[in-house]
């Protein structure tokens, strides 16, 4: 019997490349022998599983997502717990593409064509966005390596590159129709640089009393209750509101889902201090916890 042969490794999507810039010197970049290559010579070698890292300085302890955070948010999403916020964005995505094709005369040429995800994590949320877009490519960004493993074979339509989201993106100015923001860093002078005139902005952050039993019962990081109007304080200058959709629910968790959520989120840096860690082990039986979050839809002005 013939030996299967393994499935083609993964690269990145044209589109992917054409917005892409060189981290060290902005000069555009072209994708040659499954590596990124700018005219002076700067190369960013292609990952095994698609992804490529064009940092080129260390991240600092505790910023990104560890191998183990990762797997336990693969996890904890692969369960569907977050489908319905996964299903909103994709609709609020669809919805706000739609409304800009009868606006935008440059619409057929353009509109759709590149989602960045700033802070995409294993690519879940992305993937359900292009799904309701299917003549776009998204571009996946975060600072973490074993994230953006997992975000390259997210979707097929999907590109993903290593970069701090706080520092200047390598990313062309005005390449964008659509950034998606999901409980990670705001970058807004960026989400106005990459992003077309009218582009959308869509960002996901948890409600007041996401995950509330939890928090209880662990001693959990608080939930910010003044997050949304921070950030509208923050993107008042840029842009403007669209919409805006409350998400919330219960879901039953399984001590396993428990620590999952736990440990694939920012408590996960912190289960040696007060015993963090001895709770959530000593969880044995299955929690009725609420879910909450807010998704708001940002058009960039002018």
């Amino acid at each position: 019997m013939p030996a299967r042969s393994s499935p083609p490794a993964p690269a990145l999507p044209d589109a992917a490349v054409s917005a892409l810039r060189c981290s060290v010197c902005g000069e555009p970049v072209t994708l040659r022998d499954r590596a990124l290559r700018c005219e002076r010579g700067h190369t960013f070698d292609l990952a095994r599983q698609g992804y490529v890292n064009l940092l080129h300085a260390k991240v600092p302890k505790g910023t990104a997502d560890t191998t183990e955070m990762v797997a336990a948010r693969d996890a904890f999403l692969r369960g569907g717990f977050y489908e319905p916020l996964a299903r909103t964005l994709a609709d609020t995505a669809g919805r706000t593409a739609e409304a800009a094709r009868t606006t935008d005369t440059n619409a057929d040429q353009r509109r759709g064509r590149l989602v960045v995800d700033a802070g995409a994590g294993t690519g879940y949320y992305l993937a359900h966005v292009l799904d309701a877009l299917p003549d776009a490519t998204g571009l996946a960004l975060d600072v973490s390596a074993p994230a953006l493993r997992r975000a390259a074979r997210a979707h097929p339509r999907l590109g993903a590159a290593v970069w701090n989201l706080w520092w200047p993106w390598p990313v062309a100015t005005g390449v964008a129709d659509l950034i998606v923001n999901v409980f990670a860093p705001r970058n807004v002078e960026e989400f106005r640089r990459v992003l077309v005139p009218n582009g959308v902005l869509l960002v996901a952050v948890p409600g007041p009393d996401h995950l509330r039993e939890l928090a209880e019962s662990l001693g959990l990081l608080d939930v910010d209750a003044d997050k949304s109007e921070r950030l509208e304080d923050t993107l008042s200058d840029g842009f403007a509101l669209v919409e805006r959709t409350r998400v919330a629910g219960q879901v039953v968790l399984t001590p396993d889902n428990v620590r999952d959520v736990v440990l694939m989120g920012p408590n996960a840096h912190h289960l040696h201090r007060g015993g963090l860690g001895d709770r959530l082990a000593a969880v044995t039986e299955p929690m009725t916890v609420t879910t909450s979050f807010t998704v708001a839809a940002y058009a960039r002005r002018g």
